[in-house]
């Protein structure tokens, strides 16, 4: 079966289009089309020309390159934040997970013991929290149809675990698109579409 044909339950696909930069002129400001599909259901699609769904939605928005490549770099910096919180957490608790060359180790001996992505909630210092806020009120205003109602964010949406702040950086990637389906950000993430 193929991957286009079903997809399972709230997942969001993202790709993207950049036009030939050659073509813009001089005063206007390079954009990117942000292409998306996603869907509310699991979705099986046997046949194409009589498919027909309430829970499957598409659209696009042109976004601003520079504001894009801005985003994705703060986000960058997120991600390695939330990271050193992580492994200073895990350093101070008792229990301390085993080290990338021991999981490597492991996974050469047993080759079906995969690395699970990392979801657990990370607890976010003041500065960590600020940083986020900033970067989530930017993907607000980028994705926001209505960019007035795109005030600042004054909490974060969303559970902050290391796989969606990965997640999000990926999705501003507009070398390649992504799929979304953990559910708190894919359920903020939607409701900036509407």
């Amino acid at each position: 079966e193929s991957r286009a044909a079903n997809a399972s339950n709230k997942e969001i696909n993202i790709q993207w289009y950049i036009p030939s930069l050659a073509k813009s002129s001089s005063n206007t400001e390079a954009k990117v089309l942000l292409l998306y599909a996603y869907n509310t259901k699991p979705v099986k699609i046997s046949n194409i020309k009589t498919f027909s769904s309430m829970s499957v939605f598409s659209g696009h928005l042109w976004i601003p390159l520079a504001r894009i490549i801005s985003l994705r770099e703060k986000l960058s910096k997120l991600k390695q934040q939330v990271e050193m919180l992580m492994q200073s957490s895990q350093s101070s608790s008792a229990t301390e997970p085993a080290t990338f060359l021991e999981q490597n180790e492991s996974l050469k001996r047993n080759p079906s013991k995969k690395p699970k992505p990392n979801v657990a909630k990370v607890r976010l210092d003041e500065k960590t929290e600020e940083m986020a806020k900033s970067c989530l009120s930017e993907v607000k205003a980028l994705l926001s149809v209505v960019p007035a109602l795109s005030l600042p964010l004054t909490e974060i949406p969303f559970d902050v675990t290391l796989q969606s702040i990965a997640s999000l950086e990926d999705m501003f990637d507009p070398a390649s698109g992504c799929k979304i389906t953990e559910e708190s950000l894919f359920n903020w993430i939607i409701s900036l579409f509407h």
